[in-house]
């Protein structure tokens, strides 16, 4: 059983990444999938997720307009569609899964499966 996050980079301001989040063993469908990215020396945070049942989002304020999730069944992968990328969403980016859900929620403890990160650098 495995996550798989990748499609971190480096891109200037306002330019786009997809990251993409593979599962190996299960099937991703199942699972309320989260995004949380990570800067040095601050706390872990959520960014955005969808449940496993009824496909509800929640995403922070500051991704709003800018982040969207997406699921591919077919590909066993999750996607975080990132837009008009800032600065400050550098971070190094982690996809996290929890089995079932009809909401999702930006608290660590609540998923089971966590992938190992990819960074993203957004320059200026």
């Amino acid at each position: 059983v495995q996550l798989q996050a990748s499609g971190g980079g480096s891109v200037q301001a306002g330019g786009s990444l997809t990251l993409s989040c593979a599962a190996s063993g299960f099937t991703l469908e199942d699972y309320t999938i989260g995004w949380f990215r990570q800067v040095p020396g601050k706390e872990r945070e959520g960014v955005i997720c969808v449940s496993a049942i009824g496909g509800s989002t929640y995403h922070t304020d500051s991704v709003k307009g800018r982040f969207t999730i997406s699921r591919d069944n077919a590909k066993n992968t999750v996607y975080l569609q990132m837009n008009s990328l800032k600065p400050e969403d550098t971070a190094v980016y982690y996809c996290a899964a929890r089995l079932y859900g009809r909401s999702c929620f930006f608290v660590r403890d609540y998923y089971t499966y966590w992938g190992q990160g990819t960074l993203v650098t957004v320059s200026s």
